[in-house]
């Protein structure tokens, strides 16, 4: 026997991340659950008490602090102590990012259990989804805000995925590539992308060297350029609003890039583009695809 305290949420649901159910439970001596399988990850919290979790062809001893993740369709069980039977919250979720998230954190069948100290702080975000249970997307919204949020408390605590010397250096380049796809319209510099992945700037540099041939500022200035090479050829926007959609907030200092990189101005080169030259054209277009390309077909 339990005393649960739980919620489910129904209906179809899409996402990056998104929560289907949520609860806190207060068990019996012995009670346990499984061997069984669920449909989505669900992770249990152990607010007290003690019990013990088998998964993968593991058990795994638990007490107050500890958690433990199940995956969608992995069979697993779990039972509380006989003398001093756990409580816990749990919250199950499923989403496109939520495989990625729970690698990303280091949490998977192999290493299914993580500790942390999070406990007050772990509990309320699973009570403000449990208050905020009727339809809605505010309340949609609220839960799943929680979701991320619980999330990020256990990752605190959670050293990354083991990972050799050669795939921690293709995440950090993958993260700072990412981050300037989504950032170069901001005035940000190579630093800011340094300080974004956690490294200092001279070991980004030395990764964007050996992963892309060029350093960090290289590539920050060439992906400015080429994304106002695209304003240029189909906008009629004027330099200074080109300059500043690419994060340059001085025109000045776009054009001098831009000669730099093309050895003509941001205007000479709109004009050429409007003569309707096909084959010079089709060749700086050409360019473009070839860099946006280079950047798309990363993989690590």
């Amino acid at each position: 026997m339990e005393k649960a305290y739980k919620l489910e949420f129904a209906g179809e649901k899409s996402g990056s991340l998104y929560v289907n159910c949520c609860g806190c439970s207060r068990t019996e001596p012995l009670h346990s659950f499984g061997p069984a399988l669920k449909p989505h990850y669900i992770i249990h919290y152990i607010l007290s008490g003690k019990g013990k979790f088998s998964i993968g062809g593991k058990t795994y001893p638990l007490e107050e602090g500890y958690g433990f993740l199940i995956a969608p369709e992995e069979l697993a069980f779990y039972q509380a102590d006989e003398k001093e039977p756990w409580t816990y919250v749990w919250v199950g979720f499923s989403g496109t990012k939520a495989e990625e998230y729970m690698k990303s954190i280091g949490l998977s069948i192999s290493h299914p259990v993580f500790r942390s100290d999070r406990s007050d702080e772990l509990y309320q975000a699973v009570r403000d989804m449990m208050e905020h249970n009727t339809f809605g997307i505010a309340n949609d919204l609220r839960r799943d805000g929680q979701l991320a949020l619980f999330l990020s408390f256990i990752a605190e605590n959670l050293p990354l995925a083991e990972k050799n010397e050669g795939d921690r250096a293709n995440t950090y380049v993958r993260k700072a590539v990412e981050f300037i796809q989504g950032n170069y319209c901001n005035p940000i510099k190579v630093t800011d992308v340094a300080d974004y992945v956690c490294i200092n700037r001279s070991y980004l540099y030395t990764l964007f060297q050996n992963s892309l041939g060029m350093s960090p500022q290289h590539f920050l200035m060439t992906f400015r350029i080429t994304k106002a090479m695209e304003l240029l050829q189909i906008t009629s926007l004027s330099i200074e609003s080109i300059a500043i959609s690419c994060g340059y907030q001085d025109p000045l200092v776009f054009t001098k890039a831009f000669r730099q990189m093309k050895h003509m101005s941001p205007s000479a080169y709109r004009k050429e583009m409007q003569k309707g030259e096909g084959r010079r054209n089709k060749e700086h277009l050409e360019q473009l695809e070839k860099f946006i390309g280079q950047i798309e077909n990363i993989t690590f």
